[in-house]
């Protein structure tokens, strides 16, 4: 089914050679409908020999902020959807963003794990709610939004974390509605890897450092206590 808008996936990637394949499998579906762009973020393990040739592949300093602008910059589509390559997406992305934006200039996509584990599905539910609830999306969500937005809202800050939740909040400022999929996006927990006691610990973490960034402690401080697991 062809859409009558043209989407850019922008993926940006860093040290990605255990997601990478899995990923490129999971646009298979969509590759030959829609502009395709992996950012490199100076990637020193094998990631880039692993991308297939069909797909184009940008190089910018490394930083989730700085490699998707580089991208949205580099784009061509009417459509920007932001996707981490942890990610596997439906077959009918497409379809579900154009849904959305029949009626919404921005939205993202349902999350869920495929963990069995209690607190994966809570964290899944949370995170679902909380589009409805306070109208935040975050990154691993698949952020889709009209490119005409996207740079009116400034693009995604120029921070070293949270860059996906202040865009998220400079939208809710905006008065921006947000729409979500019906279908969801399947994102890998290993940023919560461990026993149920230490996934409940990172998820207080995680929730620790945004009310943090809310209160207005600095990005740096915040940023060491956010560890880069790869």
């Amino acid at each position: 089914m062809e859409t009558s808008m043209r989407v850019s996936v922008i993926i940006p990637v860093y040290n990605e050679e255990k997601t990478i394949r899995q990923l490129q499998e999971s646009l298979q579906p969509i590759k030959n409908r829609c502009e395709i762009l992996f950012v490199d973020g100076g990637s020193k393990d094998k990631t880039l020999s692993m991308i297939s040739k069909e797909f184009t592949v940008l190089h910018s300093p490394k930083g989730r902020a700085n490699q998707m602008n580089h991208g949205a910059a580099r784009s061509t589509g009417d459509v920007l959807f932001f996707l981490h390559c942890d990610s596997e997406i439906p077959p009918t992305a497409l379809e579900e963003i154009e849904c959305v934006l029949k009626d919404f200039q921005a939205g993202c996509f349902g999350i869920a794990f495929r963990s069995s584990n209690v607190w994966m599905k809570c964290c899944q539910h949370i995170s679902n709610h909380r589009i409805k609830d306070r109208k935040v999306m975050f990154g691993d969500q698949g952020i889709f939004v009209k490119r005409k937005l996207f740079f009116e809202a400034g693009m995604f800050p120029d921070l070293p974390i949270m860059e996906d939740y202040r865009f998220s909040l400079n939208l809710k400022e905006m008065n921006v509605r947000l729409g979500m999929t019906k279908s969801r996006i399947y994102t890998s927990d290993r940023r919560f890897s461990g026993s149920s006691i230490r996934k409940l610990q990172i998820m207080w973490r995680m929730n620790r450092l945004r009310a943090m960034y809310r209160r207005g402690v600095p990005i740096e401080e915040i940023h060491e206590m956010y560890s880069d697991i790869r």
